[in-house]
C-alpha cells in the first residue's frame, strides 16, 4: 500500500507478526479497544517516543531499522510533528525553503519531485 497511515501501518504490521488483535493486547498487556482504535485511525498515534517505541518493539521491528523510522515518521506527520531526530538548527533555518517549495509541487509528478528533493539536498 502507497503511504499508508500509521494505524494502518501498524495493523499490517501485526498482522505480519502473526498476532491477531486479542493476542498482540495479552501478549503485550495493551489495551484492545486502544489498539484497535489506533489501527481504525479513531485515535491519533502517541505523542511520546517511549510510548511508539514499545508499540515498534511489540510489532517486532528492530529499533533504527527502516520500518521502525516509517512507523515512527508516521506519527509525527499525524500530529503535524517534524521528526525530533531531523530538528536541529541547520535543518530549521531550511524549512522556509522547504515549505515554499511544497506548496510549488502540488499535482507534481515523480520526475519532479525528484528534482525537488535534488534542489533542496544543494540548499
Amino acid at each position: 500500500m502507497a503511504n499508508p497511515l500509521f494505524g494502518e501501518l501498524f495493523k499490517r504490521l501485526r498482522i505480519e507478526s502473526g498476532q491477531t488483535l486479542r493476542a498482540f493486547c495479552l501478549n503485550h498487556d495493551f489495551d484492545p479497544g486502544n489498539i484497535s482504535k489506533i489501527e481504525r485511525g479513531r485515535l491519533a498515534p502517541p505523542k511520546s517516543q517511549e510510548k511508539l517505541a514499545v508499540y515498534a518493539e511489540a510489532l517486532g521491528l528492530k529499533k533504527g531499522s527502516s520500518q521502525w523510522q516509517e512507523l515512527l515518521d508516521l506519527a509525527a506527520a499525524e500530529q503535524g510533528r517534524i521528526p525530533s531526530d531531523l530538528l536541529d538548527d541547520e535543518l530549521v533555518g531550511k524549512l522556509p525553503i522547504f515549505f515554499r517549495a511544497l506548496r510549488e509541487i502540488n499535482g507534481a509528478d515523480d520526475e519532479e519531485l525528484r528534482e525537488l528533493a535534488e534542489k533542496l539536498r544543494r540548499a
